[in-house]
């Protein structure tokens, strides 16, 4: 395959809350989420730079992505944590998600839809629940989250298929009052961007797909991201965390 700039077909970029325009294609995107992430900066030029911007990378795929776009733009990484709740036997489908501060958003009408009962979600979200607490301590040990009120935050992610772990850490994260949040993805499903779009202040992504299908499709290599990497990568980007609020 081509290198990832010499790709012959545009980049679509635009905010969802004007309309997801479509890209058709069978070819995938990016070669990784290294590649996707500085596409994505591409699309945030007007964030660097910025003492009150703040990139939050949902582990364990978006920390990689977020990675180059905190690089590129010269703005700090962390990480917030999100843990998907899959409908039982068919793990991959998302019916809901849980976030750190003990936020948990349900696809109710899906849930309905697969006749999954609340002893179901119950035993999954507690599964994944431990997940998180573990991913917790691992990624940020005592670190505290740095200080989001006030300041504009990028929510960033390797794509977005159903959206639901990105809605949980949007609805989590407007409990601190960030001034601004944005959702950025290298990939993402129309649908998922208009519904996300009525969450958040702004999304954007560097190429929407039409059919979208799944994340995985649009990436040349999309190996699971290891603890190691996100721990490795959070290192290399390691800054203080903020006291207060944006000047």
């Amino acid at each position: 395959m081509a290198p990832f700039d010499a790709l012959p077909v545009a980049l679509i970029s635009q905010s969802c809350q004007t309309g997801c325009p479509m890209w058709q294609t069978a070819t995938p995107a990016f070669r990784n989420r290294v590649a996707g992430g500085i596409a994505l900066a591409r699309e945030l030029q007007k964030f660097a730079d910025r003492d009150d911007v703040l990139i939050l990378a949902l582990p364990r795929g978006g920390v990689p992505v977020g990675y180059e776009v905190a690089r590129a733009l010269h703005v700090p990484l962390d990480v917030y944590l999100v843990r998907k709740i899959g409908a039982p036997g068919h793990e991959e489908l998302a019916v809901g998600a849980l976030a750190s501060g003990g936020v948990q958003v349900l696809d109710r009408e899906l849930i309905r839809h697969l006749g999954i009962t609340d002893a179901d979600i119950e035993r999954v979200a507690t599964l994944e629940q431990a997940e998180l607490r573990r991913r917790e301590l691992r990624y940020r040990g005592d670190r505290p989250l740095p200080t989001l009120g006030g300041r504009t935050v990028i929510l960033v992610d390797d794509g977005l298929a159903t959206g639901s772990s990105m809605r949980a850490a949007i609805r989590a994260v407007r409990q601190q009052h960030p001034a601004h949040v944005v959702v950025a993805a290298p990939v993402g499903a129309r649908s998922a961007c208009e519904a996300l779009a009525r969450e958040a202040d702004e999304v954007i992504c560097a190429a929407m797909p039409e059919p979208f299908h799944a994340v995985g499709l649009w990436y040349e290599d999309f190996a699971q991201t290891s603890d190691e990497e996100v721990e490795a990568l959070l290192r290399a980007t390691a800054m203080p965390a903020r006291t207060g609020g944006a000047p």
